[in-house]
């Protein structure tokens, strides 16, 4: 049966969501285009009239993973007025797209791996530095406004919470539990507030002193 035609801007999406389907259970870097024109009932031929090599093929996915993931923590994000309830919203935003999507990480990871430097590598970096650049600018909003500790480090916690997300993929590809991510996020995120406002740092101290 011929694939129904259909205009090239909407081949070119289902060709995104195809691959982002097959990365969510095949390691990204062994997934070929045969694979994907096959997962959207193309011959590998159609593919390559909208997508001339695999590289351009990745350059249209991780472009899509930025726009998708950027877009979504600036609306979360600016929809508080709080620094705090911004970064939590951000946090479990991202946490949320990446199990709807388990196969992103594996993909910006990848391409952060490739040797070279490929159109897709450079847009992977260019998220991870647009997205670091976003939670920095929150988190010294949180210090001037009082909402955060004043003696925070911003890049240490910037590291930080994006170890943290790191750390629930990890726990996501142990277990294959999307469930089980999604209702840990805010018990993780918890303990992040706490070391964000210094609580965490002023129940030590109590406890130390308590001591005999």
């Amino acid at each position: 049966m011929r694939a129904k035609y259909l205009p090239s801007e909407q081949r070119r999406a289902e060709a995104v969501e195809a691959v982002v389907e097959l990365a969510a259970h095949t390691s990204p870097d062994t997934i070929t285009t045969t694979e994907v024109a096959a997962q959207m009932k193309l011959t590998q031929g159609a593919l390559f009239k909208h997508f001339p090599t695999k590289d351009a093929l990745w350059q249209r996915v991780m472009e899509w993973v930025a726009d998708q993931l950027l877009a979504r923590i600036d609306r979360l994000a600016g929809g508080e007025s709080d620094p705090l309830a911004a970064i939590e919203a951000m946090f479990l935003g991202h946490v949320d797209f990446v199990a709807g999507h388990p196969g992103v990480p594996r993909m910006i990871f990848g391409q952060l791996q490739r040797e070279g430097d490929t159109a897709a590598k450079r847009t992977a970096r260019s998220l991870l530095e647009n997205y670091a650049t976003r939670l920095r600018r929150i988190l010294t909003a949180g210090v001037a406004e009082g909402a955060l500790r004043p003696d925070l480090d911003i890049e240490a916690a910037a590291t930080l919470y994006i170890g943290l997300i790191q750390g629930l993929v990890v726990q996501h590809l142990l277990h294959g539990d999307t469930a089980r991510m999604r209702a840990d996020a805010p018990r993780v995120f918890a303990i992040y507030r706490a070391g964000l406002q210094g609580t965490a740092g002023q129940g030590l101290e109590q406890q130390q002193g308590q001591r005999p």
